[in-house]
């Protein structure tokens, strides 16, 4: 890992960014250290994009003493497009605007690559910000493309909690993968979400195996999250990792 620059943000929250190989990625550590970490997952449309949103939930999470970290997925920003996962955008753009269903091969063919080739690299940048000692662990996961956040539950033994943002597309596969999920698990599901099969974000969370799991509802659109959610979001993580 290789910090390429820091900036000092309000109430002491350092953001620096680095490098892992040729992996981009951000790191928010607040003034108390060690701080217990929360790997902050995102939807695959680059960190300049993402970055409001990303910073917003680092600054929330610092003032409650946690350290958070993000890293451009695969495909995304300025890494080396994937040429199966633009073709089958295209198929999905295509079938949306025919209003025709979107066929469980195209999102087995969008979502799967990305989840084996991400996975892997969230765990070595895991490796590298537990050897930071700013960063006392334990490790939680939040947000960003579900079915990426149910395998890291399932192969990562050092995220201990993690909360989920219900929306994305979903793999036959994933719901495989949610029975071995035994973590505790706070999900966020925005009831009204243009873009999301509501009856499939209820059927994954009921597959999650989790003794611990709460599902946090609201009423509203993709962007309309209420702030008691993100408020909800950061008890769950107080409860878990500290």
């Amino acid at each position: 890992m290789r910090f390429t620059s820091e900036q000092r943000l309000d109430n002491g929250v350092l953001e620096r960014e680095f490098t892992l190989g040729e992996i981009p990625g951000i790191l928010w550590t607040p003034a108390s250290a060690p701080a217990p970490l929360i790997l902050l997952g995102h939807p695959p449309l680059g960190l300049r994009k993402m970055y409001p949103r990303l910073v917003a939930r680092a600054r929330h999470s610092a003032a409650e003493g946690f350290a958070t970290a993000t890293i451009e997925l695969p495909g995304s920003g300025d890494r080396p497009r994937l040429p199966a996962a633009e073709q089958a955008r295209a198929d999905l753009r295509r079938a949306m605007q025919a209003g025709e269903p979107v066929s469980d091969e195209i999102v087995d063919a969008l979502v799967l690559p990305l989840v084996d080739k991400s996975v892997p690299e969230w765990q070595a940048a895991l490796d590298a910000l537990l050897s930071l000692p700013e960063i006392g662990g334990p490790v939680g996961y939040s947000g960003g493309v579900i079915s990426i956040g149910v395998r890291l539950a399932v192969v990562e033994p050092r995220i201990v909690a993690a909360g989920f943002f219900a929306g994305s597309f979903v793999p036959r596969a994933t719901f495989e993968e949610a029975r071995q999920v035994t973590i505790p698990l706070h999900v966020l599901l925005q009831w009204d979400d243009e873009g999301n099969d509501r009856q499939a974000a209820l059927d994954l969370f009921d597959a999650f195996g989790s003794k611990e799991k709460s599902l946090n509802a609201n009423m509203g659109g993709h962007t309309g999250v209420p702030q008691s959610a993100a408020d909800a979001a950061v008890q769950f993580f107080t409860r878990h990792l500290k």
